[in-house]
C-alpha cells in the first residue's frame, strides 16, 4: 500500500524507480494480487498515468486490463477503472499530443492499440456485455472505449459488432438510457456505428431508431435545441443517406410529417444563435436526401407527394419569403425548395401559387429571378435560385408555356407597374454581368428544354433595342450579341457570356427546324461562325469554338433545306473548303474534353466555388452527349446518303400520318361503339319494361276473361230461369256450344296424356341406360368421376324435364279440377230443374246418357292421371336412388383424398425433422471439432480416438443423410 501511494503521489517513492519499472510493478500487482482491494488501486494507478506514459502503460497493462474486464466483473469500481485507463490508451485525445514526452510516432498509437484490442473479438463482445451493466461507472467509460475504437478502425470494429448476437440492440438500448450523459454519447456511439455501412443502417433502423431520435429532437426543442439536436441529425443523415430502404422505411413510418414542426421558426428578426443555424441547415440537408435527384425516381416522387400533403413544401415556401433569415439558411432552404418540387406536377403548381408579402403582392418565381439577375446578391444565393428556377421548369411544360408567355406581345403589361420573368430574363441576357448573361441564357434554356412548341412561340418574341429603330427577335438580338465579343466592355469572364448565348442557341435550335430556318436566314450567321471555328485560337477560346461547331453541326442536322441557299449540302461544303471535316470534328469534340464539362455532367445543381467555374450546364452536357455522334455522322454523309435519308423521313412521315389517321379513325369507332352499347343498355331497359307491361296487361285479359265466363253464367242462369218452358234445347243455361268445347278440350288432353306418356318412356331408357353404366365395374379413378360427371349432368337434365312434366300434370289436374266442378255443376242443376219442371222421358234418357257419357270420360281422365303419377313417383325414386348412389362415391373419392394428403404432410414433417436433426447434428460437431483445435492449440492433450477430422465429420454427415434417405424410401 505504501507503495501504491508513492505512485499516486507523483513517483514519490524513490527516483530509483522508472516510469516502466513503476508500471511493471503495478501490472505484477494487478495480475498476482489476491486482495480486490490491491488489484483496484493498482488499476486506478495505471489509469492515471496512463495518459502521460500512454505507450508504456499500452504495451505493459492491455492483457491484464482485459483480464481484468474478464475476471472482476461482479465489482464495477475496478471495471470503470479498467475501461477509463483503455480509453486513455487507445483514443488520440489533441490536448494530450502536445505534451513534452510525446512525439509523432504516438499519432498512430491509438490505431495501434485498437488493432492489438480487436485482433481477439471476444474483446469487443466482452465489451459489448459490459454495456448492459446499469451502473453509470461502467456504462459510460464502455461507450466512451468503444466509440473510440470505432473512430480509430472503423469498418472491422464495424464488422464484428455486426456478427456479434444482438450486439446493435444493445448499443440502441442507449438512447433509452435517462441519464442524458450516456443517452448523448450513445448517439455519438451510433454515428460512428452506422458510417458508410447499409447493413448496420438498416439493423438500427428496424430497431426503432427514427421514433426514438425525432422523440429527442423534439424533446430538445426542434431547431432551438442544442448539440445534442445536431448530433441526432448527423445520425439521421447517416441512416438516410444513398440507403433507399431505410428513406422507404422512414416514409412508410409516416415520420415525413413529424419533420414539420422543426421549420416553424416564425418571422422575428432576432432568436438566430450560431447552435440553430447549424441545426436548421442539418434539417434542410435531412429533407435533400429524401427527395435527392440521385434516389429512385418513384421513392422521390412519394416523399415530395408526402411532403405536399402533410404541409411541409407550405411551411419552406413560408422560411423562402421571409424576413430576416440568414444568408446560408436562405440559400440552403431554396435549394430544399428545389428538389422538393423537382418533377412534381402537384408542387410545382403550389410553388407557382405561392407569392411574397409584398404590395402589390408578386410571384415567388419573380421575387427569385430579381435576386438572381442581381450581381449584388451573393454567388451561392443567385446558383441556389438558379437551380429553383430550373427544378420548377423540370418536366413541366405548363410552367416552360408560363415562362414564355410573359414575354410575348399579347401578354406584356403596358402599364409597366409590375416586372414579369421573362422581362427579368431578358435584362438579364443583355446586361453587362457576365454571371447575369450566363444565369439569363441557361434559365431561358430550361424552359426551352425538350418543348419543341414554346422554341416556336419563343421565335414571335420581339425586342426595341433603341428609339427609332424597328425592333428585332429575340434569336436575332442573341447572334449580334455573340457577335460582338470582346466588343462591350463586361463585368467578369470574358468567354462567360458568348457560352451562355451558345447554350441558349443549340438548345433553342436543335429539334426545331423553324428555329434553324430563322437562325439561318441571317446571312451573317454561316459565315461568322465558320469564321470563329476556323481561326486558331488560344486554349480560352477553343471551348467558344467547339460550341460555334455544335451550333453549326445543329442547323445542318435539322435543317429541312427550305432555303436554297443554306441547303445541308452547301453548308457541307462550305465546312469542307473553309474548315475542313476533320478540323470542324476535332473542334466540336473540345466541349467533351474540356475539365468543367464532366464536373457539370455529374450533380443538377449548379454548385460551383468561384463564378469563373461556371461554364456548363448539367441539362446542357446531355444534350452535347446526344448530339455530337449524330452530327458527326451527318458530315461524313453524301448527298445520295442524304437524299435516302431525307426519303426514308419522308415515307416515316407519311407512315406516321397513316397511324395517326387510323389511330384517329379507331378513336371514333371506339366513341361509336361505346354510344351504341349507351343505346343497347336503354333498348334493354326499355324492352324489360315492355315486357314487363305486356305481363300485366295479359294478366289483366285473363281477369277480365274470368270475370267474362262469370257474367255468361249468370246470365245464362237467369235466362234459364226466364225460359225454362220455351227452350228445350238448353240445360240448366248450358248452351250445347259449349259442351261440345268441353269434349274437343277433353280430346286435347287426352293427346297431351299421350305425348307425355311416350316421353316418360324415353326417360325411362335413359334412367335404365344409368343404371347399367352405375352398375358397370370402375377401372380407375379418372373414369368414376368422368362418369360422375356425366350422370350428374344427366339427372340435372332429367330434373328439369321431371320438372316439365310436374308442371304440365299440374296444369292437366287443374283442368280436370275445373270439369269437375262444372260436372258437379252440371248435375246441381239438372236435378233442380228435374224437380221444379217435369220433362218426358226421351229427354231424361238423352240427359242421363250425356251425364252417363261425361262420367266415363271423366273417370278414364283419372285413371290414367293416376298413373302418370305412379309413373313420375318411380322415376323420382328412381333419380333418388341414383343420386345417392353418386353422393356415396364422391364422399369416398373426397375420403381417400384427404387420407392421402395427410399421409403427404406426414411424409414432408418427418422429411424436415429429418434435415433439422442433420444440420443440429452437423454443427455440434464443428463446434466440437474447433473447440479440439483450440484445446490443441493451447498444448491439451487429446486421446486419438476423441479426435474428428472434418473430412470425417462430413463422411458422418453423409452417412447420416443416406440413413435418412433409406428411411424416406422405407
Amino acid at each position: 500500500m505504501n507503495f501504491l501511494r508513492g505512485v499516486m503521489g507523483g513517483q514519490s517513492a524513490g527516483p530509483q524507480h522508472t516510469e516502466a519499472e513503476t508500471i511493471q510493478k503495478l501490472c505484477d500487482r494487478v495480475a498476482s494480487s489476491t486482495l480486490l482491494d490491491d488489484r483496484r488501486n493498482a488499476v486506478r494507478a495505471l489509469k492515471s498515468l496512463s495518459k502521460k506514459y500512454r505507450l508504456e502503460v499500452g504495451i505493459q497493462a492491455m492483457e491484464h486490463l482485459i483480464h481484468v474486464l474478464q475476471t472482476d466483473r461482479s465489482d464495477s469500481e475496478i471495471i470503470g477503472y479498467a475501461l477509463d485507463t483503455l480509453y486513455n490508451i487507445i483514443s488520440n485525445d489533441e490536448e494530450e499530443e502536445v505534451e513534452e514526452n510525446s512525439t509523432r510516432q504516438s499519432d498512430d498509437l491509438g490505431s495501434q492499440f485498437t488493432e492489438i484490442f480487436i485482433k481477439q473479438q471476444e474483446n469487443v463482445t466482452l465489451l459489448l456485455s459490459l454495456l448492459e451493466e446499469f451502473d453509470f461507472h461502467v456504462r459510460w467509460p464502455g461507450v466512451k472505449l468503444l466509440t473510440s475504437l470505432l473512430k480509430q478502425l472503423g469498418p472491422q470494429v464495424q464488422q464484428i459488432i455486426l456478427v456479434s448476437p444482438m450486439g446493435v440492440s444493445r448499443l440502441m438500448d442507449l438512447l433509452a438510457d435517462s441519464r442524458e450523459v450516456i443517452r448523448n454519447d450513445g448517439v455519438l456511439l451510433l454515428q460512428a456505428l452506422t458510417r458508410s455501412n447499409g447493413a448496420i443502417q438498416k439493423i438500427v433502423a428496424f430497431e426503432n431508431a427514427f421514433e426514438r431520435l425525432l422523440d429527442i429532437i423534439t424533446d430538445e426543442g426542434n431547431s432551438d435545441g442544442g448539440i445534442v439536436v445536431e448530433d441526432c441529425l448527423i445520425l439521421l443523415q447517416n441512416l438516410l443517406k444513398n440507403n433507399n430502404s431505410n428513406q422507404n422505411f422512414f416514409k412508410e413510418g409516416s415520420y415525413i410529417q413529424r419533420m414539420k414542426p422543426w421549420f416553424e421558426v416564425g418571422d422575428e428578426n432576432s432568436g438566430w444563435s450560431a447552435q440553430k443555424v447549424t441545426n436548421l441547415h442539418l434539417m434542410l440537408q435531412l429533407v435533400r436526401v429524401l427527395v435527392s435527384p440521385n434516389n429512385p425516381p418513384g421513392a422521390t416522387s412519394s416523399c415530395q407527394k408526402a411532403m405536399f400533403q402533410c404541409g411541409l413544401l407550405q411551411q419552406l415556401c413560408t422560411i423562402l419569403m421571409a424576413t430576416g433569415v440568414p444568408a446560408d439558411i436562405l440559400t440552403e432552404t431554396i435549394n430544399t425548395v428545389s428538389e422538393v418540387i423537382r418533377g412534381s406536377e402537384v408542387n410545382q403548381d403550389y410553388f407557382a401559387s405561392v407569392n411574397a408579402p409584398s404590395h402589390p403582392p408578386r410571384p415567388a418565381i419573380v421575387v427569385l429571378l430579381m435576386s438572381m439577375v442581381n450581381e449584388r446578391q451573393p454567388f451561392v444565393l443567385r446558383c441556389a435560385v438558379l437551380y429553383c428556377f430550373q427544378c420548377f421548369l423540370y418536366k413541366n411544360q405548363k410552367g416552360q408555356g408560363e415562362i414564355v408567355s410573359t414575354l410575348l406581345p399579347s401578354t406584356i403589361d403596358a402599364t409597366g407597374n409590375s416586372v414579369s420573368a421573362g422581362q427579368l430574363l431578358c435584362g438579364g441576357l443583355f446586361s453587362t454581368d457576365s454571371l447575369s448573361n450566363w444565369c439569363a441564357a441557361v434559365a431561358l434554356a430550361h424552359a426551352l428544354q425538350e418543348n419543341p412548341t414554346q422554341k416556336e412561340q419563343l421565335l414571335r418574341v420581339q425586342l426595341a433595342t433603341s428609339i427609332g429603330n424597328p425592333p428585332v427577335s429575340l434569336l436575332q438580338q442573341c447572334t449580334n450579341i455573340l457577335s460582338q465579343g470582346d466588343k462591350i466592355d463586361r463585368r467578369g469572364s470574358k468567354i462567360q457570356t458568348r457560352v451562355g448565348l451558345l447554350m441558349l442557341l443549340c438548345t433553342w435550335l436543335s429539334n426545331c427546324p423553324i428555329a434553324v430556318t430563322h437562325f439561318l436566314h441571317n446571312s451573317a450567321n454561316v459565315p461568322f461562325l465558320t469564321g470563329q471555328i476556323a481561326e486558331n485560337l488560344g486554349e480560352e477560346e477553343q471551348l467558344v469554338q467547339g460550341l460555334c461547331a455544335l451550333l453549326l453541326g445543329i442547323s445542318i442536322y435539322f435543317n429541312d433545306n427550305s432555303l436554297e441557299n443554306y441547303r445541308k449540302e452547301k453548308l457541307k461544303q462550305l465546312i469542307e473548303k473553309r474548315i475542313g471535316k476533320e478540323n470542324f470534328i476535332e473542334k466540336l469534340g473540345f466541349i467533351s474534353k474540356h475539365e468543367l464539362y464532366s464536373r457539370a455532367s455529374q450533380k443538377p445543381q449548379p454548385n460551383f466555388p468561384t463564378p469563373e467555374y461556371m461554364i456548363f450546364d448539367h441539362e446542357f452536357t446531355k444534350l452535347v452527349k446526344e448530339l455530337e455522334g449524330v452530327i458527326t455522322k451527318a458530315i461524313y454523309k453524301s448527298n445520295e446518303e442524304d437524299m435516302k435519308e431525307e426519303e426514308v423521313k419522308k415515307t416515316l412521315e407519311q407512315h406516321d400520318s397513316i397511324v395517326t389517321h387510323y389511330k384517329n379513325m379507331i378513336r371514333e369507332q371506339d366513341l361509336q361503339l361505346e354510344e351504341l352499347k349507351q343505346q343497347v343498355s336503354t333498348l334493354k331497359c326499355q324492352n324489360e319494361q315492355l315486357q314487363t307491361a305486356v305481363t300485366q296487361q295479359v294478366s289483366q285479359i285473363q281477369q277480365h276473361k274470368d270475370q267474362y265466363n262469370l257474367l255468361k253464367i249468370q246470365l245464362g242462369k237467369d235466362n234459364q230461369h226466364q225460359g225454362s218452358h220455351s227452350d228445350g234445347a238448353q240445360m240448366n243455361g248450358i248452351q250445347p256450344e259449349e259442351v261440345g268445347r268441353l269434349r274437343e278440350e277433353i280430346e286435347e288432353l287426352k293427346s297431351k296424356q299421350e305425348f307425355l306418356q311416350s316421353q316418360l318412356a324415353e326417360k325411362d331408357s335413359l334412367i335404365e341406360e344409368l343404371k347399367s353404366s352405375q352398375t358397370s365395374p370402375e377401372t380407375n379413378e379418372d373414369s368414376s368421376e368422368t362418369d360422375a360427371a356425366r350422370d350428374s349432368k344427366q339427372v340435372a337434365q332429367l330434373k328439369q324435364e321431371l320438372e316439365t312434366l310436374k308442371s304440365q300434370l299440374n296444369l292437366q289436374s287443374a283442368e280436370i279440377i275445373r270439369l269437375q266442378t262444372e260436372k258437379q255443376d252440371l248435375l246441381q242443376k239438372t236435378e233442380a230443374f228435374a224437380k221444379s219442371v217435369p220433362v218426358s222421358g226421351e229427354n231424361e234418357t238423352e240427359s242421363t246418357v250425356k251425364s252417363a257419357d261425361v262420367d266415363e270420360r271423366l273417370s278414364a281422365l283419372l285413371q290414367e292421371t293416376k298413373e302418370l303419377k305412379n309413373e313420375i313417383k318411380a322415376v323420382s325414386d328412381e333419380r333418388t336412388a341414383i343420386k345417392e348412389q353418386l353422393d356415396s362415391s364422391n364422399s369416398t373419392i373426397a375420403i381417400l383424398q384427404n387420407e392421402k394428403n395427410k399421409l403427404e404432410e406426414k411424409l414432408t414433417d418427418s422429411k424436415k425433422e429429418q434435415d433439422d436433426l442433420l444440420v443440429l447434428l452437423a454443427d455440434q460437431d464443428q463446434q466440437v471439432f474447433s473447440l479440439k483445435n483450440k484445446l490443441k492449440e493451447l498444448g491439451h492433450p487429446i486421446e486419438e480416438e476423441d479426435e474428428l477430422e472434418p473430412g470425417d465429420q462430413a463422411d458422418e454427415e453423409d452417412e447420416d443423410e443416406d440413413d435418412g434417405e433409406d428411411e424416406d424410401h422405407i
